[in-house]
C-alpha cells in the first residue's frame, strides 16, 4: 500500500535518478541496445522473430516492436505468472517520439482549465490531498493482436501482449472536475499529456471523454501502479485511467484538463481509432460507405497462458489448462474450455475476482484422449452476456480483435 508520504519520497527519489541519468535515459528511447535473446510470435504475416530488449528505463525483458517512440510488448509468458502483470514487463505505447526523460515533481503542474469556474494548477501535493481510490483495471492497446488479422493492415504488428493489468492508485477525476467547478453546457473533458509531435505541424496527442462519463466517479487520474510509483515509460507523474475502455484514453504524463463547451474537433478524437460502427467493428476488406465511429469499450476476451502451440501433452493424463479472461467493460461471467476443437465444452474453475475490470484466472484439468493433432480453446463469456465469437473480426484499423483463440498441440 503506498502512503502519500512513501509516494512523495519516491517521487523525489525518481526525479534525482532521471535527472541524474538523462543522457542515458535519452539513448535508451533512441537507439536501444538489443538483448541476445528473441522471442517468436507465429504471426501469419510474419517475421515470425522479435528481438527481446532490457535497454529501457525501469524495464525488465520486453518484445522490441520498436525503438522510436517505444513499443515494447510483454512477453506472454509473464501473463502466466500473475493477476497483476508486473510494472517492469508492462507494455509501452507511444505515439509521438518526443518523451520527456526527466520529471520534477516539484515544479509539476496539473492544469485545470476551459468552462470551469475556476482555472486550477494543482501541484503533487495538491493531487496527494484529494480523497484517494484504488481500482485493478486492464490497460489494453486498441490494436492488441493486430499481427493476427488478415488480410494485415498497417500499423504497430502486435501478438497478444499490448495489454497488462495492475492496480492503480490514485484520485477521482471527478473530485477534480469538482474543485474547478464544471459550469452548465459543458459537453466533453479534453486531456493532454507532456509528450509531443516530432514536427510543428502534427496533431499534438489529445483525447477526450464525454463529460456524464469523466464524472462517473470510475475514471482516475493515477499516480502509482502495483503499489509503486507509475515507471517513466507508463505516465511518470500522473496517467489517466479509463476503467473497461481501450488505452487510446489512457492519456500518460498528463499536465493538461480542458473542459470543453463545443465537441472536440482534435485529429485523435475525431478522425483516429475509429472503429466501423456495425457488430463487433467487423467489416469485409474493401467493403466501403461504412459508418465509423471513435473505438470506445473494450470486449471480452481470454487465453491460454500455461500451455503454448505445438507443445506435447501426454495421452490419458491429466493436465491442467490455466489462463487469464476478463469481460471488457464488464466483468466475468464464466469461462469454458474445450480440447477437441470446440465440439465439447466444459466450464473452467475461476480464481479470485480483484473487480469487474481485472484479469480473472481460471484453470481446468482435462485427459487429452487420443494421439495426434489437438486443438486447444477457451472461450468467455462477460457478466453482462457478450461471449467471444469463433470468428475474426476484420477492419481496416486491426482493433478489437477476440475471436475464441486456438492453441494447436501435439497429443503423444
Amino acid at each position: 500500500m503506498v502512503t502519500e508520504k512513501t509516494f512523495l519520497s519516491r517521487s523525489l527519489s525518481c526525479r534525482r535518478q532521471f535527472l541524474g541519468s538523462a543522457g542515458a535515459a535519452t539513448l535508451a528511447l533512441t537507439s536501444p541496445a538489443l538483448a541476445d535473446t528473441v522471442v517468436k510470435l507465429l504471426l501469419p504475416g510474419g517475421p515470425d522473430e522479435r528481438p527481446m530488449t532490457t535497454a529501457f528505463p525501469q524495464k525488465g525483458a520486453l518484445i522490441l516492436q520498436r525503438a522510436r517512440p517505444p513499443l515494447l510488448e510483454t512477453p506472454f509468458e509473464v501473463f502466466d505468472q500473475s493477476v497483476l502483470t508486473p510494472n517492469d514487463r508492462f507494455f509501452v505505447r507511444w505515439h509521438w517520439a518526443v518523451i520527456p526523460t526527466a520529471v520534477n515533481v516539484d515544479t509539476f503542474r496539473l492544469t485545470v482549465h476551459g468552462h470551469v469556474n475556476q482555472t486550477l494548477s494543482l501541484s503533487l501535493n495538491d493531487i496527494l490531498a484529494l480523497p484517494r481510490v484504488e481500482l485493478v483495471a486492464i490497460n489494453q492497446c486498441s490494436g492488441n493482436s493486430r499481427g493476427y488479422f488478415q488480410p494485415r493492415v498497417p500499423g504497430g504488428e502486435w501478438s497478444h501482449g499490448a495489454m497488462g493489468n495492475a492496480r492503480w492508485t490514485g484520485v477521482r477525476l471527478k473530485d477534480v472536475l469538482d474543485r474547478a467547478g464544471v459550469k452548465a453546457g459543458a459537453i466533453q473533458v479534453r486531456f493532454n499529456g507532456m509528450d509531443e509531435p516530432v514536427v510543428p505541424d502534427a496533431p499534438d496527442f489529445m483525447k477526450s471523454l464525454d463529460i456524464d462519463h469523466a464524472r462517473d466517479g470510475e475514471v482516475m487520474l493515477a499516480y502509482a501502479m502495483n503499489g509503486e510509483q507509475l515507471p517513466l515509460l507508463n505516465g511518470l507523474p500522473l496517467r489517466l485511467i479509463v476503467p473497461g475502455w481501450y488505452s487510446t484514453y489512457w492519456v500518460k504524463m498528463l499536465n493538461d484538463v480542458e473542459v470543453l463547451d463545443q465537441p472536440d474537433t482534435n485529429y485523435w478524437t475525431k478522425t483516429a481509432y475509429m472503429i466501423p460502427d456495425t457488430p463487433r467493428a467487423n467489416i469485409r476488406p474493401g467493403e466501403t460507405d461504412v459508418k465509423f465511429v471513435p473505438i470506445s469499450r473494450m470486449v471480452p476476451r481470454s487465453f491460454i497462458t500455461n500451455i503454448k502451440e505445438g507443445d506435447t501433452l501426454q495421452v490419458g493424463a491429466s493436465t491442467l489448462a490455466r489462463g487469464i479472461a476478463f469481460g471488457g467493460d464488464s466483468g466475468v461471467s464464466r469461462v469454458d474450455f474445450s480440447s477437441d476443437g470446440g465440439k465439447s465444452w466444459r466450464e473452467a474453475a475461476l480464481g479470485t475476482d480483484e473487480g469487474k475490470y481485472s484479469f480473472r484466472q481460471w484453470q481446468l484439468r482435462f485427459n487429452p484422449p487420443t494421439m495426434g493433432g489437438q486443438v486447444l480453446m477457451v472461450r468467455c463469456t462477460s457478466s453482462s452476456g457478450a461471449a467471444q465469437p469463433d470468428t475474426p473480426n476484420w477492419n481496416p484499423g486491426g482493433f478489437m480483435r477476440n475471436v475464441i483463440e486456438r492453441t494447436a498441440v501435439v497429443v503423444a
